[in-house]
Protein backbone atom coordinates (compact mmCIF):
# COMPACT_ATOMS: atom_id res chain seq x y z
CA UNK A 1 0.00 0.00 0.00
CA UNK A 2 1.22 3.46 -0.85
CA UNK A 3 1.77 6.18 1.72
CA UNK A 4 -0.77 8.99 1.84
CA UNK A 5 -0.66 12.46 3.29
CA UNK A 6 -2.80 13.04 6.40
CA UNK A 7 -3.62 16.38 8.00
CA UNK A 8 -4.03 15.98 11.75
CA UNK A 9 -5.58 18.69 13.90
CA UNK A 10 -5.52 18.66 17.68
CA UNK A 11 -4.13 20.25 20.83
CA UNK A 12 -1.38 19.52 23.31
CA UNK A 13 -0.99 20.66 26.89
CA UNK A 14 2.13 22.72 27.45
CA UNK A 15 2.61 24.62 30.73
CA UNK A 16 -1.01 24.18 31.93
CA UNK A 17 -2.35 25.53 28.64
CA UNK A 18 -3.79 23.61 25.67
CA UNK A 19 -2.11 24.80 22.49
CA UNK A 20 -3.57 23.87 19.08
CA UNK A 21 -1.52 22.20 16.38
CA UNK A 22 -1.95 21.17 12.75
CA UNK A 23 0.47 18.67 11.19
CA UNK A 24 0.72 16.96 7.82
CA UNK A 25 2.38 13.54 7.94
CA UNK A 26 2.82 10.63 5.54
CA UNK A 27 1.66 7.18 6.58
CA UNK A 28 0.12 4.02 5.17
CA UNK A 29 -3.16 4.48 7.07
CA UNK A 30 -4.96 6.71 9.57
CA UNK A 31 -3.87 4.80 12.68
CA UNK A 32 -0.20 4.99 11.73
CA UNK A 33 -0.58 8.72 11.07
CA UNK A 34 -1.96 9.22 14.59
CA UNK A 35 0.92 7.21 16.04
CA UNK A 36 3.41 9.36 14.12
CA UNK A 37 1.92 12.54 15.63
CA UNK A 38 1.90 11.10 19.16
CA UNK A 39 5.56 10.11 18.86
CA UNK A 40 6.70 13.36 17.18
CA UNK A 41 4.99 15.74 19.60
CA UNK A 42 5.64 13.58 22.64
CA UNK A 43 9.32 13.36 21.80
CA UNK A 44 9.76 17.02 20.94
CA UNK A 45 7.91 18.44 23.97
CA UNK A 46 8.41 15.50 26.39
CA UNK A 47 4.66 14.94 26.73
CA UNK A 48 2.76 11.78 27.58
CA UNK A 49 -0.06 10.71 25.27
CA UNK A 50 -2.80 11.84 27.67
CA UNK A 51 -1.55 15.44 27.16
CA UNK A 52 -2.08 15.20 23.37
CA UNK A 53 -5.57 15.16 21.85
CA UNK A 54 -6.38 14.54 18.22
CA UNK A 55 -9.58 16.20 17.01
CA UNK A 56 -9.62 15.26 13.31
CA UNK A 57 -7.71 13.33 10.69
CA UNK A 58 -8.16 14.03 6.95
CA UNK A 59 -6.55 12.62 3.85
CA UNK A 60 -5.06 15.41 1.74
CA UNK A 61 -3.72 15.39 -1.81
CA UNK A 62 0.06 15.09 -2.22
CA UNK A 63 2.12 18.16 -1.53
Amino acid sequence: MENQYFEIVGACRIDKEWKPFRKVVTAANENLAKERVFTDIGSKHRLKRNYITIESVKVVDGE
